[in-house]
């Protein structure tokens, strides 16, 4: 049996999980989310716990029983905690401000850089070149953290670019320090 998978999950009181046709229904007081179980995959609920079986043995089965169990598990912390990713802008004049449902990058490049926020998800710029990326969807805020930090990529010589707080960027020796001249 799957390591995780067969760990049994505690849902909070201030959250109700319901399961209709394959499809899971998880709402608390940050909002609502929905996840569509596999065939292979059933989840049931007794006494404010909830377990995740599958169907067979196979391989499949085995990695499907262990995915939805921690796909479940972040539905919930997002639902009563949310998830939240940090950006940090670094370079000369590259800075970042929030219009209504739009992100303005201005990063270097001979026009702005807009980035419509999708639905779900809100974006603050407490200072010009500081993200703060929030929602209850973890997928979704990880994927509009990169989508944002794919604009401008740290560059490894002089090191500037968008990059989450605390990456480490491996600086390389330019041309005229590499040959000595």
């Amino acid at each position: 049996m799957s390591r995780i998978g067969k760990k049994i999950v505690v849902i909070p009181k201030d959250v109700k999980i319901e399961v209709k046709d394959k499809i899971v229904y998880v709402e608390g007081p940050k909002g609502k989310l929905t996840l569509k179980l596999s065939d292979r995959i059933n989840v049931e609920i007794k006494d404010e716990q909830l377990s995740v079986k599958r169907v067979a043995d196979t391989k499949m089965d085995r990695s499907l029983h262990g995915l939805f169990r921690a796909l479940i598990v972040n539905m919930i912390v997002g639902v009563t905690q949310g998830y939240l990713k940090e950006l940090e802008i670094q370079g000369v004049g590259f800075k970042a401000a929030v219009a209504g449902d739009k992100l303005n990058l201005s990063l270097g490049f001979s026009h702005p850089v807009n980035y419509v926020i999708p639905a779900g998800i809100k974006v603050e710029a407490p200072k010009p070149t500081q993200l703060i990326i929030k929602g209850i969807d973890k997928a979704l805020v990880g994927e509009v953290a990169t989508e944002i930090r794919a604009f401008y990529p740290p560059e490894p010589y002089k090191g500037k670019g968008i990059r989450f707080v605390g990456e480490h960027v491996k600086k390389k020796v330019g041309k005229a320090q590499a040959t000595g001249k």
